[in-house]
């Protein structure tokens, strides 16, 4: 997978998970995405993905549930990264 098909991807699945229902979130993907490729833990990436939405936001979501979502982009990484 191309690193772009990648991107696209995650960029696909934040906009699915929708943590406010907002529904735009353009400046946190490209914030989440560029620190996707800045951390391997996914325990960090999580507590950065928290960070980028209540900065945007200036709401609080859950470590765990930020952690989950950076499993899955990391996961997404990890595949793009093996092609």
């Amino acid at each position: 997978m191309r690193t772009e098909e990648a991107h696209q991807q995650m960029r696909n699945l934040i906009i699915e998970w929708d943590p406010f229902q907002f529904g735009e979130y353009e400046t946190e993907i490209a914030d989440i995405i560029q620190s996707v490729h800045k951390h391997k833990d996914p325990n960090k990436l999580g507590k950065e993905i928290q960070i980028i939405f209540e900065h945007s936001f200036e709401k609080w979501l859950p470590l765990r549930e930020c952690q989950t979502m950076a499993e899955k982009l990391l996961f997404i990484k990890e595949i793009s990264d093996c092609s």
